[in-house]
Parts: C-alpha cells; sequence; structure tokens
C-alpha cells in the first residue's frame, strides 16, 4: 500500500466536506478528508520505519493531506541543515494557511543562530506562505529568551496585501503582547502598524484575552491588564477604521 492509499485508508468523508470550509482557496478534488492526530500518527509511523524518502522526493503532491504529511515528516528531522534543505523544496508548493501553519520544525528550538538566519531569508522572498512561514517561526521560537527587539522591526516591515500574510503578522503582535509586553506597546501607541493590522492585533488580543488576566468591555473601550505588569493599563478607542491605543 503506498502512502497516498494509506490516507486514503484514514478517509473521513464529513470530516473533507467540513474542510472544505475552513480553506477555501483549495479545490475539494485534492481534498482526502483525514483529521490531523491521523496524518500526525502516519508520519510517526513513517519517520520511524524510513518509508517517508521517496515521498519527501514527490514533489508537487496531488492531495492537500499530502503536504500535511510531508509537514509533519520535516517537523521531524533533527539535522538542521537537512531540514532547512528539505523546507525549501517544499515551501514553494505551499499554497494554504493550514499547511504552512503545520509546519513547525522541532530542531530550530536547539539550533536558534542558523534557524534566525534561515528566518531571515525567508521574510525576504517574495511569497505570502514562505513570509507567513517565517514570521510563525519567530512567535513560536523566539518570544523567549531569544526574544530581539529586532525581529519586531522584521515582522513589522513585511509588506502584502495577501489577507493570510496580514493576519500572521497580527497574529505575532498580538501574541507577543503577551509576552514581550514592554516592547511591544510603543509599536501599537505609536501607531507603527497599518491600521488595519494594529486593529486586527487588538482584537485578536482582545478575543484570546491572550494579554492580561482581565479585560473589560464598555462602550468600545477595552482596558487591558498586563499579564507580566499589571499595573499598566491599556484603553483601545476604536474610531472609523482605526484603532488609537491610549496609555
Amino acid at each position: 500500500m503506498d502512502i497516498s492509499q494509506r490516507l486514503f485508508a484514514l478517509q473521513d468523508e464529513k470530516y473533507r466536506d467540513f474542510s472544505s470550509k475552513l480553506i477555501p482557496n483549495i479545490s475539494t478534488d485534492t481534498l482526502i478528508g483525514v483529521r490531523l492526530p491521523n496524518i500526525r500518527k502516519l508520519a510517526n509511523e513513517l519517520v520511524k520505519s524510513g518509508e517517508y524518502r521517496e515521498f519527501l522526493d514527490e514533489l508537487p503532491h496531488k492531495y492537500f493531506e499530502e503536504y500535511h504529511l510531508h509537514s509533519f515528516i520535516i517537523s521531524s528531522i533533527k539535522d538542521i541543515d537537512t531540514c532547512i534543505n528539505e523546507i525549501d523544496k517544499l515551501l514553494p508548493h505551499i499554497d494554504n494557511w493550514s499547511v504552512c501553519d503545520s509546519l513547525r520544525p522541532k530542531c530550530f528550538a536547539k539550533n536558534t543562530e542558523k534557524a534566525y538566519l534561515y528566518i531571515k531569508k525567508c521574510v525576504s522572498v517574495n511569497s505570502t506562505y514562505t513570509k507567513r512561514f517565517a514570521i510563525e517561526m519567530l512567535m513560536t521560537y523566539f518570544l523567549g529568551e531569544h526574544f530581539s527587539s529586532e525581529h519586531l522591526d522584521i515582522v513589522a516591515s513585511v509588506e502584502g496585501e495577501d489577507y493570510y500574510l496580514k493576519m500572521m503578522v497580527a497574529w505575532y503582535f498580538a501574541t507577543a503582547l503577551a509576552k514581550q509586553y514592554d516592547a511591544i506597546l510603543p509599536y501599537l501607541t505609536g501607531q507603527r502598524l497599518s491600521p488595519w493590522v494594529h486593529n486586527k492585533t487588538i482584537q485578536k488580543a482582545v478575543d484570546a484575552t491572550s494579554a492580561g488576566g482581565e479585560i473589560a468591555v464598555a462602550d468600545g473601550v477595552y482596558e487591558i491588564s498586563s499579564s507580566i505588569s499589571l499595573t499598566k493599563n491599556i484603553k483601545i478607542v476604536a474610531i472609523g477604521d482605526d484603532a488609537i491605543l491610549k496609555s
């Protein structure tokens, strides 16, 4: 049984129909309908058996789930140089947020210097999902002990009107607001982000309550208490298409 047949053996047609609504830019003809935990389990089996090597060379793939499987396999590669080489092959073929966000190479956590150099390279590539991948890597691995204010400038300077790229920028800043509050705040109070990203950052921070322990809402004014410094409160006032933060 080849790999695509193994995926079809895990097919759930109702889940396929559900997935097609979440990822509208993907043709339903390319959807098998396999739940991600099952794809991840298959990836682990292939890695343990070593049966995945030829599969990684079979690009482009026909099915959406094959790309997910490919991403999960790559994410498990321990050698960072090998991992980066495989990511380079895959990224040009990624055309949706779901597969892009499933690519989370674990080796980046232990090889931050090489990972960061590669991330900066990806940010400069004229591709929506290569840029999105790079920003997500900064969000995943560089908001803790390896954080630098340089990262904020890199993400803030990303250009592009694609919805999924702008949403990733907003997601980064909303997450960073919780983890690097003092560094992020000037980007919001100084309105350094585009109005759309600025507003979406606020919305995501409020919706997820990721910026603090309490969020009070009254007459369009949001008050967020920082989880890092509870003495600092921000009031967010939405006015028309813009949002202004007042500390």
